[in-house]
Formats: C-alpha cells, structure tokens, sequence
C-alpha cells in the first residue's frame, strides 16, 4: 500500500474536517499512481459531507476534480508515461459489462459506477472489494488507467482540474442533445457550472442565454459569452421570451420551481435537471403535452467523452476562473460553497 495524507471529514459536519493520514491500495498491473497537483473543492463535497443522499461514510477524504503528473505506471498501462499530466474526474470503476459501461456511459452502469469518493470498492478495478474509496483533498492517488483522463503538457493544470467535474456535467448534455451552431441554448444557474456551460456552448456556436434570479450576474454571463440574459424575476421578461429556446441547463442545485423555465421552451424543447437537488420536481403534465416538452437529468460524462472534453476545452482555451487556496483553507472555502 501506499501513505498518503490528505484531510477528511470525520463526521457529517463541514467543521469535522482535519488532516488525516490513510493508504492507497498497491497499485496493480493497469494502475497509474500520481502526486496530486491540485483538486478542485465541489458542492457535490458539501454534500457528500453533510451526508445529503444518505450513504456517506467517515471518515470521508472528499473531492473529484484531481489533476497531477504520472509517478508510476503498471506494466500493462499503454495511455500514460511517467511525467505525464493526468486527471480523475467523478468515478474511478463500473462493471465495464453491461450496455452503458459498453456504450461508454459507465456514470449510468446498470449495477452501479464506483465514486471516486464515498464509493466503495466493488468490481476491483479500485482497491480490495469493500474498501471505501477516498478522493482527492490528499497527495497522491492511484486510478485503472480506464478512468483516468490525459491532459495536455502546456495547460496550467489549476485551471484544468474543475474541467473534470463542472466541464464534463455541462459537456455531456450539450453534446448529447445536439447542440451545434445555431441552437438556442437556455443556461439557469450561473455559478461555476453555468458558467462553464456559456462557454462550452457558445464555442459550439450555439445562441446563449443566461438565466438567473440575480442581476448582477449579467455582466459576467456575457463576457463569458452570453448573448442574451433573462433575469428569471421579471415576469414581462419571462414572457416575451416564452417557447424561445431548444434546450435548457439547469445548473441549480437549491430546491427550485421548474415550471416557469419549461414556458420558456419551444415545441420539443428539452429541460435538463443537472443541479443535485433533493424535493421532487413538481411539473403540469399539460404543459408538456402540448408542447412534447421533455423534462430529464444529467449526470458527469463517460470516460471517452470525459477525454474529448478536456480535448476540446484544451484547443479552445476554455476554462473556469479559478481562486487557488492552500489546504487549511478548505473548511472556509466549503462553508462559503455550502451559502450558496
């Protein structure tokens, strides 16, 4: 096995989280071990710690955007040198069996993808079976080079590392619903993934418009390349634009009506739920009948569209603004993240 130190949360309090020392599993013939360069700090962390989804289990070392270099690589590992730059995103196993891991959807596997934190070993692939997994507020990691994702030399991996949770979860819908150029991109929610989505989806040549309760916000939106803001209070606002967008992105993750948002949609518009929240949707049946509106979730990416977004992003010079901290900052900075 491996030391590693790292903090974690040793109970569902924000304010439980301390250095903590634990091992690594030995790496095996398909693993990569790396030194951890930088993690990005999530609210999916908030709530994983606080134990919102009811499965967490301390003490819990958090975290799911890691990025590195390459320490050592198994004999059987083909993708990664030593020295190489490297990224983990959400998951670090799947069965790799069933439809979704084939159709590379390994986030949807039938019985279950392995979170990089929080998981619990179970296919192998991540340790011994039924040892939790633990993420990425540490120093090194090992992952199967299956899920692991390679970045480019040149890139300022800080900025890079949101891209493998925040870049993904905004990447995968866009791409999956169609946009291209010209589609009419709705974006409600315009913290780190919204404004993640302005970006990606305005480099895909679609017309965005930003949506928020908050006025200030508009500024930023379209500097990061919004054509359009919708302030969501302003109901003459709401109403002129009604059925004027293809799809929408909902990046909330606060409980929120979605009712006022399918009136923007056109006819056979999509609203995608990517924000994790917990109270069931309350939506009129009627209204998407008459318009075959279509409500549905989206979770992180796959492995192989993982890589083509930290490609893409990479070409395109698209990455989030980023504040760097040290590690005894992380309580505050989750505690801030928790506010919001």
């Amino acid at each position: 096995t491996m030391s590693v130190n790292g903090y974690a949360a040793m109970s569902a309090d924000l304010g439980s989280l301390a250095p903590h020392k634990f091992d690594r599993y030995a790496p095996g013939d398909m693993d990569i071990s790396f030194d951890i360069k930088y993690c990005g700090i999530c609210h999916t962390d908030v709530h994983f710690i606080k134990n919102d989804l009811g499965f967490s289990q301390y003490p819990m070392v958090p975290g799911h955007e890691l990025i590195g270099t390459v320490t050592a690589v198994g004999s059987k590992v083909t993708k990664f040198q030593v020295g190489d730059n490297i990224g983990v995103g959400c998951m670090v196993d799947s069965c790799m069996d069933c439809k979704y891991c084939k159709q590379n959807e390994e986030q949807y596997c039938n019985t279950g993808s392995t979170f990089t934190y929080g998981g619990v070993s179970k296919y192998g692939r991540c340790g011994p079976a039924g040892k939790p997994t633990a993420g990425g507020y540490s120093d090194k990691m090992v992952v199967n080079e299956h899920f692991a994702v390679k970045v480019p030399k040149d890139i300022s991996l800080e900025k890079a590392a949101p891209l493998l949770c925040a870049g993904i979860t905004m990447y995968d819908p866009i791409v999956e619903h169609g946009v291209k150029a010209g589609t009419k991109i709705g974006i409600v929610g315009l913290g780190g993934l919204g404004m993640m989505g302005i970006k990606i989806a305005k480099a895909m040549g679609a017309e965005v418009t930003a949506i928020s309760t908050s006025p200030n916000k508009e500024a930023g939106a379209k500097e990061m390349g919004a054509t359009n803001f919708l302030l969501s209070s302003d109901a003459d606002a709401m109403a002129k634009a009604a059925k004027s967008l293809d799809i929408i992105l909902d990046t909330v993750s606060a409980d929120h009506e979605v009712m006022p948002y399918i009136g923007l949609l056109a006819t056979k518009g999509t609203h995608v739920m990517i924000g994790l929240t917990t109270k069931p949707l309350s939506v009129a049946g009627s209204a998407l009948l008459f318009g075959r509106q279509n409500v549905t979730g989206s979770l992180i990416g796959g492995m192989k569209r993982t890589q083509e977004m930290i490609d893409f992003c990479c070409s395109k010079n698209i990455f989030p603004d980023v504040k760097v901290i040290g590690a005894t900052e992380i309580k505050d900075a989750l505690t801030k993240l928790e506010g919001k």
